[in-house]
């Protein structure tokens, strides 16, 4: 007797999206067929290099070889800092536990400045809200055991409209990392330039910077790069080449609309991500309202295991247990910080639309990676309500015909028996996720019909071909 593996249907709704479909034409071409095309979600830009982007290797110097796990001022209190927040904040995440799960930098992002630089060109603290000094505020950030970041931007203003870097890169390097101790620069990319001042595109405004911290590197500290330029250019094809990781959206809101059109974006351009190197998908949004708690785990999932930067922005002291059990996912942070296999999960089937499609509404639902303990599976409920969610296991071009795996739940922290040929997660909430780790568990059963997980040209010795 032979068993048979189930199957399933699934299907969408109607809205209208933006579909593309790969054309043979002497070579790998695409061509597009277009309903709606909204300006952040447009992947006119990145589609046509799909077929042959390759891993992309890092600014290998040292730091961020993994995806930064931080605090960010902004998402929370946008101008609204000082230094007894900053130092708070940083008590706070090691009373919490997030130092213990390994959050390491305390981040200021813009208005920390004065309006002017100094009479010699320099930038200067706010002398109000800042009062002790940078200096003495990143000498008790390190005290407690944590790193500092601070924001300049790539103009003549931060976005803010505080002094921004732009023709002070060499100078501004020595004031934040020599002179002040900050280890960590995120750059922004507001007030550009005028062409004939510039004589640049973006990749070159960017370079200044990043040629700065190259040569202040020579004084024997390396400072981690986050280039916040929005996506603009290509970031992923060039990001790796100037810093340790790179905006590839506009910002971030607290909203599932958001968090779905960023996770559609980034589906097309995951092979980007590698050690040193990665796509920023923006900083967390848990916490600040407007998530459901399954989205806020759909949202930590996806930036977890796509390999983004974990920047926390809320306010830690108003933290809800279940925000910060989420923050604190041992099992999805060790695939975040994974420390062999540095590939961002990628979909392998789109679900609700049909493969290779963008729609901000309903990315893709089905993906899984690489990771040194197994294969890790991200099932994402894209539905309005729940929803069934079916695959078969060679669908992942990680998992290997013929064998079974166990099937450990990441967010349920339990071994859940052993998958043969396919897998189904039952009732996965309204936005909600599903992250699994399945590992080798030897040859399948003997008796599984068809023969061939994927029956499409499987074929008997004597050349019959056997049917699915």
């Amino acid at each position: 007797m032979r068993s048979k593996p189930g199957v399933a249907d699934s299907s969408g709704a109607g809205e209208e999206f933006v579909e593309y479909k790969m054309v043979k034409m002497g070579g790998p071409m695409f061509s597009l067929k277009r309903t709606k095309m909204k300006p952040f979600s447009s992947l006119s830009g990145s589609i046509g290099f799909l077929c042959c982007l390759g891993l992309v290797h890092g600014l290998s110097n040292g730091v961020a070889r993994l995806p930064a796990l931080a605090y960010n001022t902004w998402n929370a209190y946008q101008c609204n800092i000082d230094e007894d927040l900053i130092i708070t904040t940083a008590k706070l995440m090691k009373s919490l536990g997030l130092q213990a799960a390994g959050y390491e930098y305390v981040n200021i992002d813009d208005c920390w400045a004065e309006k002017n630089r100094s009479s010699t060109g320099e930038l200067v603290a706010d002398t109000t809200r800042f009062k002790s000094g940078m200096k003495n505020l990143t000498d008790q950030i390190h005290a407690l055991g944590f790193k500092a970041g601070i924001y300049s931007d790539s103009g003549w203003f931060t976005c803010a409209g505080y002094p921004g870097s732009f023709d002070h890169e060499a100078q501004d390097a020595e004031t934040l990392f020599g002179k002040w101790g900050f280890d960590y620069l995120k750059y922004d990319n507001c007030a550009i330039p005028f062409d004939d001042i510039t004589r640049q595109g973006i990749v070159g405004k960017y370079a200044q910077m990043s040629t700065a911290l190259a040569n202040f590197a020579k004084t024997g500290k390396t400072i981690v790069f986050s280039l916040c330029e929005w996506g603009w250019s290509q970031v992923w094809l060039w990001g790796a080449t100037l810093g340790h990781s790179w905006r590839t959206t506009g910002d971030i809101g607290p909203n599932w609309p958001s968090l779905a059109a960023i996770i559609n974006f980034n589906s097309f351009i995951t092979q980007a991500t590698n050690f040193y190197g990665r796509n920023d998908l923006d900083m967390l949004q848990l916490g600040n309202g407007g998530l459901t708690f399954d989205e806020a785990k759909s949202h930590f999932t996806a930036w977890a295991l796509m390999k983004s930067p974990l920047i926390i922005g809320t306010n830690l002291s108003a933290i809800t247990p279940d925000i910060l059990g989420i923050l604190t996912n041992h099992e999805i942070l060790a695939i975040n910080q994974d420390p062999v296999e540095a590939a961002s999960v990628s979909p392998f089937r789109w679900g609700v639309n049909p493969d290779w499609t963008s729609n901000d509404t309903h990315p893709a639902q089905y993906w899984s990676g690489p990771s040194q303990s197994g294969t890790v599976f991200m099932l994402l409920n894209t539905l309005d309500e729940s929803s069934d969610m079916f695959f078969n296991l060679t669908e992942s071009p990680w998992i290997r015909a013929g064998r079974q795996y166990s099937v450990r739940d990441l967010w349920t922290h339990t071994d859940n028996g052993t998958a043969i040929r396919n897998f189904t997660a039952h009732a996965v909430p309204t936005h909600g996720v599903v992250a699994l780790l399945l590992k080798d568990a030897g040859n399948e059963p003997n008796g599984i019909f068809p023969q061939c997980a994927v029956w499409w040209q499987c074929t008997a010795e004597d050349g019959t071909r056997v049917g699915g």
